[in-house]
């Protein structure tokens, strides 16, 4: 890949290890073939280098330094994963070791979340119109006579 003049390159600490890489490359989906010439397809650990790093900086796609590919390309490599089920395949792999390893409990599990009203929620402090009734009642579809809604106050129309 040619960097040009502002690409940022990314530290050895964003690249994934050997000992990692190993245990994803055989999760990954055997590439689909191209019906077209083109460029040439991105390679799957440059991908991988890629998508780790958007998940571990939480940086939006588009920000991602051109040094490490093509956003959309990542993210269409990071979509195809995921219907491949590589992430949850990796997740479960890790989980097993780390049981094998450190031993879980499993029957204790514990689930992060919160369970209380809105706290603006309801008729109270719902959100106002920005326009008055009035103008929402003289809106008409396109085709349809105009309507008069204002009256005076004995009730004759403006």
């Amino acid at each position: 890949m040619i960097l040009e003049e502002g690409d940022v390159l990314v530290g050895d600490a964003y690249q994934i290890p050997e000992r990692l890489w190993d245990r994803v490359k055989v999760l990954l989906p055997p590439p689909k073939r191209k019906k077209k010439s083109g460029r040439p397809r991105m390679d799957d650990r440059l991908a991988a280098n890629a998508i780790f790093y958007v998940l571990r900086t939480g940086c939006q796609w588009k920000a991602l330094p051109r040094s490490l590919g093509a956003p959309s390309t990542v993210h269409d490599r990071f979509q195809d994963w995921c219907k491949a089920g590589v992430f949850q395949h990796l997740w479960m792999k890790g989980l097993v070791e780390y049981d094998a390893e450190k031993r879980l409990d499993w029957r204790w599990q514990a689930m992060d979340g919160a369970m209380t009203k809105a706290p603006l929620g309801g008729k109270k402090h719902r959100s106002k119109p920005d326009r008055q009734a009035e103008v929402w009642n003289k809106a008409q579809p396109p085709g349809r006579r105009q309507r008069h809604t204002c009256r005076t106050r004995r009730g004759r129309r403006e």
